[in-house]
């Protein structure tokens, strides 16, 4: 290690915060009573009990985090923030309460209808005489306004300040381009205000459309596919052709021989992406007898898997666990520490977690989410849950390092709750690890944190109820099952950002429950990607960038070997910039002591193997190289590119190969991936490419794997899912969208969308949609990304939208001639049903349903509306 030269100014002023700058500059730093000494100050009746407590216990929690900070000394946080006695002596005398009639808005994006409840509630404010406004920014304004058009077909009036709002006329729209947190309806003025926030949850500027389909790949021209009637051909091309006097987008499926097949986009759903590289396919005959012995023999398979997963899906809920329900009040005091607004999906898998918990079966819940999503605070709600009623916790993670950072941030969330945090691992002392495994013997401890220590055979647990397994995927299967087993009816939750095949796979058949955490933090901003050969030039313009403007730099091999080499290149490269070097050799304590000093500013380069993959928090760390990046596997990459790119500024990866050297197919293959999947929340989308490359594994010790081989990743899912339906006596298992046969031009238009392979994925984006939530992102998506639709992109969605309701009534086919729409009936002994029902404008005939109520004017679209609407009027809901 060597250490900075020639910037001690710099160096010295990144080992201060902030608000210690101020604090040496200016001596003391005057709060806002000082400065406004003669004002009087109004307060919401509640807002100073516990809402200020929560804040002065962040205060605290600062405070302590501060002094057991190893190093230099530090000014108190009370020269930072008011004391509670300085609070209570500063608003004495001059305070005064406002009592608010006001109501709360609805959490509409918490319901199960958002658009629909959103509309009712507009059309029941403004029916009783409220102006209703909407409050946001521009883009928010934008979606929310288009969603009530399409609910209520009506648009809101711009607002731009309290006095217009007050003198609109009673029952008016309106919309104002300021930020609320949440709405209220105030009932003595007669406005009701809806936030943004209440509509679409905490503002997050994630990429548009991210959730969508994040576990299937695009389909790319060239992609081998899988068609579910013809089998394996190469996605050739995205052509139009005239079909019924109107011009329509197809798909050309070329298959062996050169024989090729056209494929509507009303039939893309039977499309599906196959999991393997072109060359290494044999494509189907067309019409040949080849694939439907394959899929035959699949779909007996995963019959079989299916019934067997039902099975031990009701194995678990008929062996019941105790259940955890901790008392409400003591588990809002411990949320309230969260310094941070929950994202929606973390807030749902947070109700999803305690609902497992109280359920009385035993939880087995996957969080997948990526670097710096939030997982560690449900993990942390979970343990409160469980250590609250009493029950002992045991939190597994891969490294020294990371189960150091989890013990640190679990003893400072359960400081002050009278529950115990140990810590085990080869970190610990020998005396510290025998009390922590003495207090675990006897119940005093509640929580572990710790390394795969924690499955020795000298720890025994006195009441274990939680079992936390972060970062998965570097766990061995043994291991996890051994885990498992160190008690009876263990509710077990595992984290991870990139899940190994195997545990994914065990996610999407249903052995396991999974919550999905695609929201990022605030103002995070996706890790640029380079992948490139080692340039020495390069390299030192990259990290003296980085050193530059404050940041911290990683530099990252794939073995100790290669430190001693790298460091002496780092060295005449960068003379100027202080190296720092770990691996996994060194000795647990002086391994600790570099890791912890790096995150706390020592140093501009941590020069070091994979160690660092998981869970160092570096927030000033913007910058990682990665040498020979063709040595790493794909989560392992993916986990290293987390360590940057924490906060709000721009971050960058570089991995880097060996100069002349020409990669393999495959492994070019694996690292284009990692810039093609370079977006905020791709952990997963990774995950799902790694079980493309690698296959799934034996979910029951059984080669499952090799009917995924024949038929697809993607079609092995869809089927398997269907199957599991079945067997349950779900949902019923053949229920697709309906088609609807009706004369209209529909299509994503080159002039719209003219990228072929872009318009490719979106017909198969669309295909997969089956609710009208989902319809309505995708619709918001395609304004945000390609502008104002045209009609034929309003027509396409327009009809998917009526094939979902379609598909909700039980309709298997819609055909609309100029005097009639006809529609099929899924289920033939419920259509028979029809006869006996007299109802204007429908008749039975002919095993379908006719709707003869037409007007010349009405179009087919607007014909099969009414034709659905008529069914739903009448149709009894249990033969839906």
């Amino acid at each position: 290690m060597f250490k900075a030269g020639d910037h001690p100014e710099l160096t010295a002023m990144r080992a201060t915060s902030m608000e210690e700058r101020l604090v040496a500059l200016y001596g003391a730093m005057p709060s806002v009573f000082d400065t406004a000494s003669s004002a009087s100050i109004s307060f919401l009746e509640g807002i100073d009990g516990q809402p200020l407590d929560k804040i002065l216990d962040l205060i605290e929690d600062a405070r302590r985090a501060r002094q057991e900070a190893a190093g230099r000394e530090k000014p108190l946080p009370e020269q930072f923030y008011l004391s509670r006695e300085e609070w209570d002596a500063s608003v004495r005398n001059r305070s005064t309460r406002l009592a608010v009639s006001a109501e709360r808005v609805p959490k509409f994006f918490r319901l199960a209808r958002p658009g629909y409840e959103i509309a009712e509630f507009v059309t029941r404010q403004t029916s009783a005489g409220a102006r209703v406004v909407l409050t946001g920014d521009a883009s928010e304004l934008q979606r929310a306004d288009r969603l009530l058009n399409r609910k209520l077909g009506r648009r809101a009036e711009e607002a731009v300040d309290s006095p217009q709002i007050l003198s609109a006329a009673r029952g008016s729209l309106l919309k104002a381009g300021f930020v609320l947190d949440e709405g209220f309806v105030d009932a003595q003025s007669g406005i009701a205000m809806v936030a943004a926030a209440d509509l679409f949850g905490p503002a997050l500027k994630a990429d548009a459309g991210m959730a969508a389909s994040i576990l299937e790949p695009e389909l790319r021209i060239g992609d081998v596919v899988v068609h579910e009637d013809h089998g394996l051909g190469v996605l050739a091309a995205v052509e139009q052709v005239d079909l019924a006097g109107q011009h329509q987008d197809v798909v050309r499926l070329e298959y062996h021989g050169g024989a090729s097949l056209l494929v509507p986009v009303d039939d893309f759903g039977k499309i599906w992406r196959y999991g393997s590289e072109p060359e290494a396919v044999s494509l189907d005959r067309l019409n040949g007898e080849g694939w439907p012995k394959r899929r035959e023999a699949a779909l007996r398979e995963i019959d079989r898997l299916a019934k067997r997963l039902v099975g031990l899906a009701e194995m678990r809920s008929s062996q019941p666990a105790e259940i955890i329900k901790p008392s409400r009040a003591d588990l809002a005091r411990f949320a309230a520490k969260f310094p941070y607004t929950e994202t929606p999906d973390q807030a749902a898998a947070i109700r999803a977690v305690l609902d497992d918990l109280s359920s009385g079966r035993t939880m087995n819940r996957l969080v997948c989410g990526d670097v710096g999503f939030g997982k560690t605070e449900v993990a942390l709600r979970a343990c409160a849950a469980a250590a609250l009623c009493g029950k002992q916790v045991a939190v597994i993670a891969p490294t020294t390092v990371l189960a150091r950072q989890h013990y640190e941030t679990f003893s400072r969330r359960f400081a002050g709750t009278g529950l115990q945090v140990a810590h085990l691992s080869r970190m610990v002392g020998a005396a510290k690890a025998k009390a922590a495994k003495e207090g675990l013997r006897s119940g005093q401890v509640a929580i572990v944190v710790g390394t795969q220590a924690l499955a020795s055979r000298s720890v025994t647990f006195a009441n274990l109820g939680l079992l936390v397994i972060d970062e998965e995927h570097r766990f061995g299967v043994k291991l996890k099952l051994a885990l498992r087993k160190m008690a009876p009816c263990l509710h077990t939750l595992s984290m991870s950002a990139t899940p190994i095949p195997r545990t994914l796979q065990s996610a999407l058949s249903g052995i396991q429950d999974v919550s999905v955490l695609n929201s990022p933090p605030a103002k995070r901003r996706p890790v640029r990607t380079i992948l490139a050969a080692f340039d020495p030039a390069s390299v030192r313009a990259a990290l003296l960038r980085e050193f530059h403007r404050g940041g911290q730099s990683f530099f990252v091999v794939p073995r100790i070997e290669d430190i001693g080499p790298v460091s002496d290149q780092l060295n005449r490269l960068v003379p100027e910039l202080g190296v720092m070097t770990a691996h996994g050799e060194m000795k647990g304590r002086q391994l600790d002591e570099v890791m912890v000093g790096f995150a706390d500013g020592d140093g501009d380069i941590l020069l070091s193997t994979d160690i660092i993959e998981s869970g160092l928090d570096v927030p000033r760390a913007n910058t990682i190289i990665v040498w020979r990046p063709d040595r790493f596997g794909l989560a392992q990459l993916h986990q290293l590119r987390g360590r940057v790119g924490r906060g709000a500024m721009q971050a960058a990866a570089f991995l880097l190969t060996e100069p002349g050297v020409e990669l393999a197919d495959g492994t070019r293959a694996r690292l284009s991936t990692m810039l093609a999947l370079d977006r905020l929340g791709s952990g997963l989308a990774i995950s799902q490419r790694d079980l493309d490359l690698r296959g799934a594994g034996d979910l029951f010790g059984e080669d499952q794997a090799g009917h995924m081989k024949l038929i697809g990743v993607g079609l092995y899912e869809h089927l398997l899912e269907r199957a599991v339906s079945a067997a349950g006596e779900g949902a019923d298992p053949n229920r697709q969208l309906a088609n609807i046969n009706v004369p209209a031009k529909r299509a994503f238009p080159e002039s719209y969308v003219n990228e072929p392979t872009v318009r490719v994925g979106l017909y198969a984006r669309l295909s997969r949609i089956r609710s009208d939530l989902d319809l309505d992102a995708f619709s918001e998506e395609l304004e945000d990304r390609f502008g104002d639709m045209p009609g034929e992109v309003t027509v396409l969605l327009e009809l998917t939208r009526l094939r979902i309701a379609a598909s909700e009534l039980g309709v298997g086919k819609v055909d609309v001639g100029p005097e009639a729409v006809a529609i099929t009936l899924r289920n033939k002994p419920l259509a028979s049903r029809w006869r006996d029902r007299k109802v204007l404008g429908l008749e039975y005939r002919n095993g379908r349903v006719i709707f003869r109520r037409i007007e010349p004017r009405v179009s087919g679209i607007d014909a099969v509306r009414l034709a659905l609407d008529a069914i739903r009027a009448v149709q009894p809901k249990h033969e839906v």
